[in-house]
């Protein structure tokens, strides 16, 4: 329990990355394009998934809950990150850090269960194609987008629960760029064991079931492309999964440095390296990540483009039809004159 002396901190005050003002501008400039680019590039693979017959299948269905999932990720961080990096504003509300830890949480439980789906989804794809418009049918796809966010929802009640069970009275610096619940964890100054207990549970029911998907998934799908026995075959089977391996590997391998891998407190400057990786890094490849590795995604940006160019072409030839009559009318209307 706190000293009867101690107030609960209303504020607290997220550490920056740097104070040399030239490293705060160029720090600034590349997190702002970041974040630009996070944009485009998510709100350009929904539009592009919704808008294109052909990609109305269970792999884009999961890509397009995956894209909103990372433009929200990157919502709730960057733009504060942005503002305490050219600023200087790092403090935050109590409030307010309660409420990015729960939407934090929220969205990257469901980004961990969504990466566990696409997997799976991968795995049926390959491993039993024949059943796979079976076992993928819209039904089961709705079920697992669904199941995914109502887990995330529970590990940002539950994240939410534990930092409500702190009291801070001492430090409230977090040596972080957003409220992470580790962190906060360490900055108590109450009982931590609810809190811990918490957190362990959710790592434990959420986290490593998601990752041992993801793993035993991958493991079946290796062992299958390896049984191919032409080149060509195998390398069709691995270009159809290569894109996801990517994306899981970037995401999962930020967060076991972040998270699982014991050190001191002297050498945990890496961690908001690693934290910037998969918040702020990875939201802006994935959309690159799957597109640039799908032909089906560069058929359809190559055949909106054809689209756009000859309606451009037949828009200039109707233009160039309509003057032409113009200028014929004016010729007659000079000679009966």
């Amino acid at each position: 329990m706190p000293g009867s002396n101690c107030t609960q901190a209303n504020e607290f005050s997220l550490a920056g990355f740097t104070e040399n003002l030239a490293t705060q501008v160029t720090l600034f400039l590349l997190f702002l394009l970041t974040y630009l680019v996070t944009i485009l590039g998510n709100l350009g693979m929904i539009t592009l998934i919704r808008a294109s017959a052909l990609l109305h299948s269970p792999m884009y269905y999961f890509l397009g809950n995956l894209a909103f999932v990372n433009l929200c990720t990157a919502t709730i961080i960057t733009p504060r990150m942005l503002a305490g990096v050219l600023l200087g504003t790092r403090g935050i509300t109590y409030a307010g850090c309660m409420a990015q830890t729960f939407t934090f949480g929220l969205f990257l439980a469901t980004e961990c269960f969504l990466l566990a789906a696409m997997a799976y989804d991968r795995y049926v794809a390959i491993c039993h194609p024949l059943l796979y418009p079976l076992v993928m049918s819209p039904e089961c796809c709705s079920r697992l987008v669904t199941g995914s966010y109502l887990l995330g929802l529970t590990n940002g009640v539950g994240q939410t629960i534990g930092m409500s069970s702190l009291f801070f009275c001492s430090s409230s610096t977090i040596d972080l760029f957003f409220c992470d619940i580790s962190m906060l964890i360490s900055l108590s100054t109450s009982d931590t064991t609810l809190s811990l207990v918490i957190l362990r549970t959710s790592s434990s029911l959420l986290g490593v079931p998601s990752m041992l998907v993801v793993l035993v998934s991958y493991v079946a799908i290796i062992s299958s492309i390896l049984s191919i026995s032409s080149a060509e075959g195998k390398r069709k089977a691995f270009s159809t999964c290569a894109s996801h391996l990517t994306a899981v590997s970037t995401f999962y391998g930020a967060l076991i440095f972040m998270y699982l891998i014991p050190r001191s407190d002297t050498s945990r400057g890496g961690d908001k390296w690693a934290a910037v990786l998969y918040t702020v890094v990875t939201p802006m490849l994935n959309p690159f990540i799957y597109s640039l590795r799908n032909q089906e995604v560069h058929g359809e940006i190559q055949s909106d483009e054809a689209l756009l160019e000859t309606q451009n072409n037949l828009g200039w030839r109707r233009r160039r039809s309509c003057s032409a009559g113009l200028n014929q009318a004016r010729v007659k209307c000079c000679v009966h004159k």
